[in-house]
């Protein structure tokens, strides 16, 4: 790691401190720092525990295989006579695989058996992180699956083909869609049966740069969490790091530059659905509503682009409050943890619902789980919201939206709508924008409030408008954070636009001056209106 490098990182070792992912599945916070996996914990009564190792593809031609590290929990009763069906669980970034059966045992005492593994970089397991590239965690996977479908206790569906679900969270739910896409495009079917990805991506440099602007604190904080144990090539680490000190995601078009985007072309759903690939099996879907660094819009984006629509008719779309969460201090937000969906329809946590998600799925019982289909929204409230399609239904002119740029400038916040009414899904706004210098940028979300003094962020999100060159009246769609939030009467919802965001920090305007919006439609996925 070069010294210039150091006054950064230290910045970022800040940033992640700030980290909480309150998910069922056991995702780590970028704060996490990877630890060797100590020897297995005594199991529970009928559960036996092993650790092993495989070997897997080598960082480079010619070089060393690689070993990725695994503990297989095999439940009570399980055995050739008796097999079961097997669940993939792996870690958060910056984290490492679950060696205490205590922590799966929803899952063993169901019925299933679980393969908890370190991914490569973490853990136990050697090589770098490539941040589920095809090439390398995509070839993980599928060996650890060849490792499954020789156990004589698993329910093998054919020759090397176990029935087989997975789970995760965040970097835990990218090793599922990189191994069942991979699968997928290299012998025309996923090796996996269902999947239960959590608070994961549909594109990652749109996720950690939207439209170019680096979301800072995450950029930072994900390169410290991997500083520790060096577990990401380093010229990721420059990249990360000097995106958030310039500016601009790196896209290789400076001298000298790195290029992330290419980098993350492949590690993710986008670059399989741009080339036409679908997945056709059932999907469990959570995705965090307040999530500021996978937000609600990358779960859709996975359930509308990802899924076939057959297996959309068999899937589930669960958002709750919740996910990879910072503080929303300016502009102010709201501070809630919740997953009143996953309680309706299984009357628990998004872990309950997993089980009776892959009780269906996997083993082809009548559990009587209401919801497939459909998309189903906390709001800030705790309520859940559920609806068919997330597009805007009602248009709303709100006219003229200027925000002053530079650190003074206030949030302003223009009403849309008065109460009450009831918004769940991805609205947008159309507007002539004006912006005379050179990189403005601003930034854009829904709050509510009885007045604009007292408005704030419905789910903590806002997404940037950035002007690379002087524009005078030049029509921008500009997307607005998807929500999910019942406006009751006496409250307004606000378009709220801001110069600066605490997500985004330093990322505002390069020059000083004001961005215009005018003529301002925002168009609102309005339910029974």
């Amino acid at each position: 790691m070069k010294t210039r490098l150091a006054p950064l990182l230290g910045l970022a070792l800040a940033a992640a401190t700030l980290t909480v992912v309150p998910t069922s599945a056991g995702a780590v916070s970028a704060g996490a720092v990877a630890t060797s996996a100590e020897a297995a914990p005594v199991a529970k009564p009928g559960v036996r525990v092993t650790n092993g190792c495989l070997r897997s593809v080598p960082e480079a031609k010619g070089g060393a295989p690689v070993r990725i590290c695994y503990t297989l929990f095999r439940p009570a009763r399980a055995s050739a006579e008796r097999r079961v069906p097997m669940i993939m669980h792996s870690h958060g970034w910056g984290g490492s695989r679950t060696t205490d059966p205590a922590q799966l045992r929803a899952f063993t005492r169901a019925g299933y058996g679980v393969i908890s593994f370190d991914q490569r970089g973490w853990g136990e397991s050697g090589g770098k992180a490539h941040v589920e590239s095809p090439a390398f965690e995509g070839r993980d996977v599928r060996a650890l699956v060849r490792l499954v479908s020789r156990l004589r206790w698993v329910r093998q569906d054919g020759r090397g083909d176990p029935r087989i679900g997975a789970v995760g969270g965040s970097y835990g739910g990218g090793y599922q869609f990189v191994g069942a896409f991979e699968s997928l495009r290299l012998r025309g079917r996923p090796i996996f049966d269902a999947l239960a990805p959590e608070i994961t991506w549909h594109d990652l440099s749109q996720s950690l740069a939207p439209e170019g602007v680096t979301r800072t604190e995450w950029a930072l904080g994900l390169s410290a969490a991997a500083l520790p144990s060096q577990a990401l090539p380093e010229r990721v680490y420059k990249a990360l790091v000097e995106g958030a000190a310039t500016g601009r995601w790196p896209d290789g078009s400076l001298p000298g530059g790195e290029d992330l985007v290419r980098f993350f072309e492949r590690n993710g759903p986008k670059w399989h659905a741009d080339h036409g690939r679908r997945l056709s099996i059932p999907v469990l879907l959570g995705q965090g509503t307040t999530d500021t660094l996978f937000p609600l819009q990358q779960g859709l984006a996975n359930w509308r682009r990802a899924l076939t629509e057959r297996a959309r008719r068999q899937s589930i779309f669960v958002g709750y409050n919740g996910g990879h969460v910072l503080p929303a201090v300016l502009p102010a937000g709201v501070s809630v943890t919740s997953d009143p969906c996953s309680r309706k329809l299984a009357g628990g946590d998004f872990r309950a619902l997993t089980v009776r998600f892959f009780d269906a799925k996997l083993k082809g019982r009548t559990t009587r789980l209401r919801g497939f289909g459909r998309i189903h929204l906390a709001t800030p409230a705790s309520r859940c919201t559920t609806v068919r399609s997330v597009a805007p239904t009602k248009r709303y002119a709100v006219g003229r939206v200027a925000t002053t740029t530079g650190p003074a400038g206030a949030p302003v916040a223009v009403p849309v709508v008065r109460g009450p009414v009831r918004v769940a899904g991805s609205p947008y706004l159309t507007g002539a924008v004006t912006a005379l210098g050179v990189e403005n940028r601003a930034f854009y979300g829904l709050a509510m409030g009885t007045s604009p003094a007292t408005a704030r962020l419905v789910q903590n999100n806002v997404l940037p408008l950035r002007e690379p060159t002087p524009v005078t009246g030049v029509t921008r769609r500009v997307a607005l954070p998807s929500v999910a939030v019942d406006v009751p009467a006496g409250q307004t919802l606000y378009l709220l636009a801001s110069a600066t965001s605490d997500t985004f920090v330093t990322m505002g305007s390069r020059t000083p001056g004001v961005v215009v919006l005018d003529d301002t439609v925002v168009s609102l996925p309005v339910v029974g209106r």
